[in-house]
């Protein structure tokens, strides 16, 4: 009979701890008045993270929408920011304003969604909560009009036509400035990649554009429908993306907290257009959205908004929800720029995070972390991390973060069985 080494002995004592403290702490999740406790939790907090393990997952999507209209309807909550391009998400944010009539329905403001991987934001779950934002909306004065942003880096060559119609519009003395910018990028076709490895960069063009918008007091666009807004964030996003692109090639650290960096920012300038007591709601991804320093992305001095906020507004100001699952389906791709699939996603690892999860109990659950029970979870094991780019047959090599999850979330939502989102069906741009 083999016998059981002192580590095996101590895995086992761990995964007894943590079982019998999920089993007790744990709050069933069977219908809507079962997220009472979470908002009960949420009361003056300026930003509530909503976040998701995959980006391809229709419950994650399903709950954060009722999630963020509760927060909305009953706690205050102005503007929801995601994952997502700003340009893109503006067409979504006239729509549910009223700003044009453009489009006739959620599912076409979604389909302007064309950057890979589409399926982010163009997705069938989205469009219940488009509409009904549209519908809130629409019994409100203006200035108080939820709206829905984007906060990613990735949109430069968007963002500099969208800066140059601006400019052009309210005929402003930097446009000139701008279209030396954008002349400057010109020679790169609009390919991050060819931008990111020339030996040429536009560093000065986009920082002398930033540095012009931000000091134009005289020949400033109105708040007419967010245009001043839409300025400010799309030459910061110019600037940005521009450092993001060039740094990517040779540090992807770096690049990742220019990016994250960058998400923290549009959040502010978002945050400070509605105004000092503004309350917003963040979708991202939970490498975004859970705490960095409560895993070993902190070894490798890479930060994310959530530890930022935290660190920036204060622990007490901010609160962060992590979402998991054992098993289900996805979409995602099996290369970056590839046409997505619905792929499986085989049980948790075992001695993973939501392995443990599962073990106590294949309902649905809510866990909340605080004075009283937060230090029964603080051993540093496997969390589960879905990207668009995804192969189940190898997750075990690079998909599980190592967690202290009582100290990266102040929640967590867990989905025992989850499903693939329905993408809509838009054109692509592969880049």
């Amino acid at each position: 009979m083999p016998s059981i080494n002192n580590k095996q002995l101590r895995d086992e004592n761990m995964y007894d701890h943590l079982i019998e403290s999920i089993k007790r702490d744990a709050l069933p999740l069977r219908d809507a008045e079962d997220y009472d406790p979470l908002f009960d939790r949420i009361q003056k907090e300026k930003f509530v993270l909503l976040g998701e393990s995959s980006h391809g997952t229709s419950e994650y999507y399903k709950i954060r929408s009722e999630l963020s209209k509760r927060l909305i309807k009953e706690k205050g909550f102005q503007f929801i920011a995601v994952e997502g391009d700003w340009p893109a998400c503006q067409q979504v944010n006239r729509y549910i304003k009223g700003y044009d009539s453009t489009y006739q329905h959620a599912r076409q403001a979604l389909a302007t969604y064309s950057r890979w991987p589409t399926w982010m934001w163009a997705n069938a779950e989205l469009i219940e909560l488009i509409e009904w934002l549209k519908s809130y909306n629409e019994k409100l004065p203006e200035q108080d009009k939820v709206g829905f942003y984007g906060i990613d880096v990735y949109s430069l060559w968007e963002s500099m036509e969208e800066t140059l119609h601006e400019l052009e519009r309210i005929n402003s003395p930097v446009l000139e400035t701008a279209k030396k910018a954008f002349a400057c990028f010109e020679p790169f076709h609009r390919d991050p990649q060819a931008y990111g490895v020339s030996s040429e960069d536009c560093k000065e063009e986009v920082i002398k554009l930033l540095t012009e918008i931000s000091t134009d007091k005289n020949n400033r666009s109105s708040n007419y429908e967010e245009s001043q807004l839409n300025l400010d964030v799309n030459a910061l996003i110019t600037a940005n993306a521009e450092n993001y692109y060039r740094t990517m090639v040779t540090n992807d650290n770096e690049s990742w907290n220019i990016r994250d960096e960058h998400m923290v920012e549009v959040i502010h300038k978002i945050s400070g257009f509605y105004g000092d007591k503004a309350k917003g709601i963040i979708w991202a991804h939970n490498t975004h959205v859970g705490d960095a320093r409560a895993t070993d992305m902190a070894d490798e001095g890479l930060i994310n908004i959530g530890q930022v906020l935290r660190e920036q507004e204060g622990e007490n100001n901010i609160v962060l929800v992590g979402f998991g699952t054992h098993q289900g389906t996805v979409i995602a791709a099996d290369e970056w720029g590839v046409n997505f699939e619905t792929m499986i996603t085989p049980p948790a690892q075992e001695r993973s995070w939501e392995h443990y999860l599962h073990q106590a109990g294949t309902e649905d659950k809510l866990l909340l972390f605080h004075d009283k029970n937060r230090t029964n979870y603080l051993d540093k094991i496997g969390h589960r991390a879905i990207g668009v780019v995804y192969n189940p047959e190898y997750e075990q090599f690079g998909n599980y973060v190592p967690t202290e999850i009582g100290k990266r979330y102040d929640a967590f939502i867990y989905i025992d069985h989850t499903n693939a989102l329905e993408p809509l069906n838009v054109n692509q741009i592969f880049i």
